[in-house]
């Protein structure tokens, strides 16, 4: 009788945590409709995901996010008012006057190098391919809203195998005719040295490139969260970068990685 009650409690308790845990709160700023309402249909099968708002080209989805500042913003590349970087710059750039914390996931059909590296030094968080599989977009999602870049897996194959052929700073690019992109953070930025990182700082860090969680990369190379975070924390200080994502873009523009 006593273990029924213990289990009933546990049940209990269990979905109390459920109904109390906060859902990850979604705006999809996307042009076509078929893409937009599959990508819709997809995540709302998931209780921890909500879709607050929907947009079909750049200015809308703007006003949308000051409005109800989702966590994560997944935006088209190649919307018909203003391409999804310039949106992603005017995202990040609203992030500081504004208090507006939403997150930036890529979704495109660009899977060059240049643009991906242009969606990241715009500020964008994650980046996946419009063929992705429902389960990675999922994960995707998770690994954004958690505060970790995701790179579609063909897009780190394709950066990396470009970075070794060609490890130069790549020139800023334009999705749309007459608009130029600027990458902002790719002026001013010193050379890295990879013989400043140690063999395992290179491990970790081709991880991160890869979009792999603190959690993933522990598993991989069979250490704890905690010396992860210790390597991601002296990688982040030896590339003298604020975040993952700066730290993956300056690894791939160098060639360090791959």
């Amino acid at each position: 009788m006593l273990d029924l009650f213990r289990l009933m409690k546990c049940k209990t308790e269990y979905h109390w945590c459920k109904l109390t845990m906060s859902k990850i709160r979604i705006v999809l700023i996307e042009d076509h409709d078929l893409t937009r309402v599959g990508i819709r249909t997809a995540l709302l099968q998931k209780k921890d995901i909500e879709v607050v708002g929907e947009a079909v080209n750049a200015a809308e989805g703007l006003k949308m996010l000051k409005k109800l500042q989702p966590d994560i913003a997944i935006v088209d590349i190649g919307l018909p008012d203003k391409d999804g970087i310039e949106l992603t710059r005017e995202v990040k750039a609203t992030a500081e006057d504004e208090d507006l914390d939403t997150k930036v996931l890529i979704l495109t059909l660009h899977d060059n190098r240049e643009a991906v590296l242009a969606a990241f030094a715009a500020g964008a968080d994650s980046y996946c391919m419009k063929d992705i599989r429902f389960d990675n977009l999922l994960d995707a999602v998770r690994v954004t809203y958690n505060g970790n870049a995701w790179i579609d897996p063909a897009i780190s194959r394709i950066v990396l195998q470009q970075a070794q052929q060609n490890p130069i700073k790549p020139e800023p690019i334009s999705f749309r005719e007459h608009t130029d992109i600027d990458a902002e953070s790719a002026e001013n930025e010193q050379p890295i040295e990879p013989y400043s990182l140690t063999e395992r700082e290179l491990e970790v860090l081709q991880l991160i490139v890869e979009g792999y969680s603190n959690a993933v990369i522990g598993q991989r190379l069979l250490i704890t969260i905690g010396t992860v975070k210790t390597h991601v924390r002296n990688i982040l200080n030896k590339l003298c970068a604020d975040d993952r994502t700066q730290a993956a873009v300056r690894a791939l523009r160098s060639g360090i990685v791959g």
